[in-house]
């Protein structure tokens, strides 16, 4: 299993230097990957592009790009181009479709079938990324088009899914997915039967299972857990996340963040390797001194692995 790190947002006119920094340690510290969210700050692919231009070596993920506000023309286009502003075999995209109250309350668009919107993304999203000029005509989307977008290497695509017919889809068609407040029975019991099942009928080799989760090596589980509950709220509350909640018997996204000392965390970590985890990525949401013991446990279990 793979060990990788999510960025911490940065704000200001010194964001992007910040989050180069951030990458720049990743690196030093031997994680595999960098994954960063695409929500309401920087824009991850052009980040990305522009911070891990300066920083060799280590993955580059985004968890995850909404799809209904880019065409995926246009999602292809720019991600090609940051792929090749920082190499071949660096960019990982990860997409998804986010939430109701994102994407009708928010940008004004349909939430309606969903599903269907993504198996019609993916069939232009997936030819162009590869090379290929696509004609579809389809229900949610339309293209008719080619790219003439340099390609540095293939670029992976990975779903962030969670109901069955999306677990399908990212194992017929991408090569893996991304998953977050998803804890290691759900992964076991339901995620990885579901899309390795998807990947074998359609041919396809294994697939990747990114999963992200809050992490905190602390003296305080108590306290630490309290904090979790109230900075990550909103995801007991967002109905894809809810159901997987759910799934996992959990009340709330406190019970599913890796909390406690080092021996406990770490545990914790390895267990999700068993569960079929393939990349594990931490969000280290630690301060002071925790914040230094969350990162030197997580360095350690990467040199033990």
């Amino acid at each position: 299993m793979r060990i990788g790190t999510m960025a911490g947002e940065t704000s200001g006119s010194q964001a992007l230097g910040e989050l180069a920094d951030q990458l720049r340690r990743a690196a030093d510290d031997g994680f595999a990957s960098v994954w960063m969210a695409n929500i309401f700050g920087l824009d991850a692919l052009t980040s990305l592009a522009v911070a891990g231009s300066q920083v060799p070596g280590v993955e580059l993920g985004t968890a995850v790009v909404p799809t209904y506000p880019r065409h995926p023309a246009a999602l292809a286009q720019q991600a090609l181009t940051a792929a090749l502003a920082v190499g071949p075999g660096r960019l990982a995209l990860g997409i998804g479709l986010s939430h109701k109250i994102v994407i009708e309350d928010m940008y004004g668009y349909s939430f309606d079938r969903p599903a269907r919107h993504m198996r019609e993304y993916l069939s232009v999203l997936l030819p162009l990324l590869d090379g290929t000029a696509v004609s579809v005509d389809g229900g949610t989307l339309s293209a008719h088009i080619g790219l003439s977008t340099p390609r540095a290497g293939r670029v992976p695509v990975l779903l962030a899914a969670m109901a069955p017919r999306m677990l399908t889809l990212a194992g017929e068609q991408t090569d893996g997915t991304v998953l977050w407040m998803t804890g290691p029975g759900t992964v076991r019991d339901y995620v990885v039967p579901a899309i390795s099942a998807a990947a074998a009928a359609a041919g396809r080799p294994s697939p990747r299972v990114v999963c992200l989760l809050p992490v905190c090596v602390t003296s305080d589980p108590a306290a630490v857990r309290a904090s979790a509950a109230q900075e990550f709220a909103i995801y007991g509350q967002l109905p894809s996340y809810r159901a997987m909640l759910d799934r996992e018997g959990a009340a709330g996204p406190a019970d599913v963040a890796i909390v406690g000392d080092e021996d406990a965390v770490a545990a914790q970590i390895l267990a999700l390797a068993d569960a079929g985890v393939t990349d594990f990525v931490a969000t280290e949401f630690a301060r002071g001194e925790d914040q230094e013991r969350t990162r030197g446990l997580l360095k350690a279990v990467i040199a033990g692995s």
